[in-house]
């Protein structure tokens, strides 16, 4: 029986920000002497050719997000992702990062992910929060550049989580969705589906509970089946209203739950184990 725990996609950020699938594969650890150090190890699981060999440096900073995502840079504007098929998988590649690290692995980053100096963050900490475009049609492309580029950095990500939390733009941009399928904007919804993408790696609670609310849930599905990888939209909502069942397993003691629409409840699960990397909806 085939070992699930290892199986990943490896990805490269494009200079357009975007993630390009390099192939799904197993990960192992190991020293490689032409690398003179201990190296993540990716090898297709079609043909067995290497699709990444990549050194663990000391002073490289990784990003452990989503339970089952491991992110960081080799060198400038080259970036670097593993999506886990399984948790257990990624805690235990994890696990060998921070080992070679000599870095706590219960701490989801082994070091900042920007290289600034000690005034810099300092002066970037006291600076005012981020100041988020108005939610424009026009303005679209613009919004999923500012979050595409504030993810890399745990400042910058707090400060757009804040914003986000503090305009109830996630509403706003999901009333722009209806506009963008009414027109059939191909563009405008690749953007929204890139949005909604980034916010979800903010994984803000305040944020998801927004995101999973009776109210935007179906909206933030719909956004999702726009990804412009693909070359057809999915259709999830379609799945989740005709086709996908609620069967509780274990009884619901919770009166709050208990009130809660089954399909809800369905979707925010669904949404949640992949709306953002492979392995996905």
């Amino acid at each position: 029986m085939t070992d699930t725990r290892r199986r990943v996609k490896v990805y490269t950020l494009s200079e357009d920000r975007q993630w390009d699938d390099r192939g799904t594969g197993h990960v192992s650890s190991g020293y490689v002497e032409r690398l003179k150090g201990m190296s993540l190890l990716v090898r297709a699981e079609s043909a067995g050719s290497l699709l990444l060999e990549s050194k663990i440096n000391p002073n490289t900073a990784h990003q452990k997000q989503q339970d089952t995502l491991i992110v960081w840079s080799e060198a400038e504007n080259y970036d670097l992702a593993l999506s886990f098929q399984e948790k257990v998988g990624c805690d235990e590649v994890w696990e060998k990062i921070c080992q070679v690290q000599g870095k706590d692995p219960s701490v989801d980053i082994t070091q900042d992910l920007v290289d600034e100096s000690e005034e810099e963050r300092c002066d970037d900490m006291s600076s005012p929060g981020l100041e988020l475009p108005s939610c424009e049609l026009s303005r679209l492309e613009e919004i999923a550049e500012l979050v595409a580029s504030s993810l890399p950095s745990p400042l910058r990500r707090e400060k757009l989580a804040l914003a986000l939390e503090n305009e109830g733009y996630i509403k706003k941009v999901l009333e722009l969705f209806h506009v963008c399928e009414d027109l059939e904007n191909t563009e405008g919804l690749h953007h929204l589906c890139e949005i909604i993408k980034g916010i979800f790696l903010l994984n803000r609670t305040a944020l998801f509970e927004v995101m999973f609310s009776e109210e935007c849930i179906m909206d933030v599905i719909g956004c999702l089946e726009y990804d412009p990888a693909l070359s057809q939209p999915r259709k999830h909502r379609e799945f989740l209203t005709k086709t996908a069942k609620f069967k509780e397993v274990i009884p619901i003691s919770d009166p709050e739950l208990e009130q809660k629409n089954p399909s809800d409840i369905q979707s925010s699960v669904y949404t949640r184990h992949g709306s953002t990397y492979p392995f996905s909806l």
